[in-house]
């Protein structure tokens, strides 16, 4: 029986199984939008290079990428600006703390972000992407999303980038710190809305798990046969959603599932088996590093009972 045989035949099972781990987790309270979340959802699609896919459990259901859409603004930056110019402003280090922790920017390498995967690293990469004000630039990276997703109706939730507008203060308090200290050079609000309205970006599990297709195939779309992103910028990518893509589970991550994979408090994981599957999940109960109790559990499934760790 090959992959996609099995899948049909047991993921149904094996998502009800892990859906059962979502009552130990908590949805994320701190953005008010998400916390009207089903606690108990979980869904998964998977995509292969030939258009293949297995979609089971609450797939069809909408949530905002959150952190997710941090990968593709990254690769975004490195396309409008390269290497040199993105990490002369964020740094390539896992920081075993939170996502949202303001430590280290100040004590360690004062205002340089350790990663462009936790928030104050992801502001510094909103600020670089190209266009005329937030709204030009915020246009460019929804029609980027909208290319790699296939999916030209792709949109903001506008309640999501409200509340999240409304409620940042700790990201506003990491933004007017990076400007204080010269890596912002723009205005801190208008980073902030270009930042805010990417995290609001509303998909399903199929969208996300399209967008990993392009990043498990190098940067080309199997679907359309149209290269997306440069092969090197694809590689900073995935290796950035390996050591610090699970904020800090990334290594308890990597052990259990070995895959590439980008979470966000949405409950979103993106995730990907190089050169053969993309996958979207969605489970909105989180463990206690902000990740998808369920969807770790679910992937950690997948990756054991098909060999897919890349380690």
């Amino acid at each position: 029986m090959n992959e996609l045989d099995r899948l049909e035949a047991y993921l149904s099972e094996w998502v009800e199984t892990s859906r059962l781990e979502s009552a130990k987790g908590t949805v994320a309270t701190y953005i008010p939008e998400l916390s009207k979340s089903p606690k108990h959802l979980l869904g998964i699609h998977l995509i292969d290079a030939g258009g293949r896919s297995v979609s089971v459990g609450d797939a069809q259901a909408p949530f905002t990428m959150q952190s997710i859409s941090k990968v593709f603004t990254l690769i975004l930056a490195l396309m409008d600006h390269g290497e040199e110019a993105v990490f002369s402003k964020v740094g390539m280090e896992p920081t075993g703390d939170n996502f949202n922790s303001i430590m280290k920017l100040e004590l360690v390498q004062p205002a340089i972000p350790f990663n462009p995967l936790i928030n104050a690293g992801a502001i510094v990469v909103s600020s670089m992407i190209k266009g005329d004000g937030a709204l030009n630039k915020s246009a460019r990276i929804l029609d980027f999303f909208r290319e790699l997703a296939g999916n030209p109706a792709l949109d903001y939730n506008l309640e999501v980038y409200r509340s999240e507008a409304a409620t940042g203060h700790l990201n506003r308090s990491m933004a007017y710190f990076l400007l204080d200290k010269g890596t912002l050079g723009c205005d801190v609000e208008q980073v902030l809305e270009v930042y805010f309205r990417h995290c609001s970006i509303e998909v399903t599990c199929a969208d996300l798990a399209r967008m990993a297709l392009v990043l498990a195939m190098d940067g080309t779309d199997p679907i359309t046969g149209k290269e997306l992103v440069p092969r090197r910028f694809v590689q900073i990518a995935k290796t950035f959603m390996v050591t610090c893509g699970m904020y800090n589970g990334s290594g308890e991550f990597a052990i259990g599932a070995g895959l590439p994979a980008k979470s966000g408090v949405s409950g979103g994981i993106l995730s990907l088996v190089p050169g053969r599957w993309g996958i979207g999940v969605v489970g909105p109960a989180l463990n206690p590093k902000g990740n998808s109790i369920a969807g770790v559990h679910l992937l950690e499934r997948l990756s054991r009972e098909f060999n897919w760790s890349i380690f």
